[in-house]
């Protein structure tokens, strides 16, 4: 159990049986009447967000969550595998618990995998990777008919909006939260 002044980003709570992530939260103090914790909620398993607000102080049952570090090691078709880097355990993770992350994992990439009572709720990528890029089409300069950005196809399949400068094999940071780029490696 915690008290609403003790949440933090990415603290997963139990509410009504369910997992919540607290996306973000803020603290709020109005002029009249008493402080108050708005926050957004984003369930684990289902992935749907919702926003509620708790009175400050009051009490919230908190989920053991067990973040371990892993090793993406390959996808055989249906689910993809990691390995544990302490015991060296290989985990089978299905597909629509990977989810978005897929889009940013290589073989071989090391990642968290947060589970709670053995079940596995999600994969936490860093905040952005290398990725190189597989296929563009050469920017003309002078077209700014889509505000100087084309797409392009990561070495992971997914296809981002990439600067016209940047081309083919190339490596690039991408935010993995967003799906953005950011800059050239």
């Amino acid at each position: 159990m915690a008290t609403t002044n003790d949440l933090k980003n990415g603290m997963v709570l139990k509410i009504d049986n369910q997992l919540w992530q607290v996306v973000e939260f803020q603290h709020v103090k109005p002029g009249k009447g008493p402080a108050f914790v708005r926050t957004k909620l984003k369930n684990v398993l289902s992935g749907k967000n919702v926003d509620k607000t708790f009175n400050a102080g009051v009490k919230v049952e908190t989920a053991t969550v067990d973040r371990r570090d892993m090793q993406y090691l390959y996808n055989d078709g249906t689910d993809y595998i990691f390995m544990d880097l302490e015991s060296y355990e290989q985990l089978p993770i299905s597909a629509d618990v990977v989810g978005d992350a897929k889009n940013f994992m290589l073989e071989n990439q090391n990642v968290v995998v947060a589970t709670n009572e053995g079940v596995v709720l999600f994969i936490e990528l860093p905040s952005s990777v290398i990725l190189e890029i597989a296929h563009t089409e050469p920017g003309l300069q002078g077209d700014r008919s889509n505000a100087g950005t084309k797409p392009a196809t990561l070495e992971t399949g997914y296809e981002i909006q990439v600067p016209l400068f940047v081309e083919e094999g190339v490596k690039i940071k991408v935010d993995t939260r967003s799906g953005e780029y950011i800059n050239r490696a």
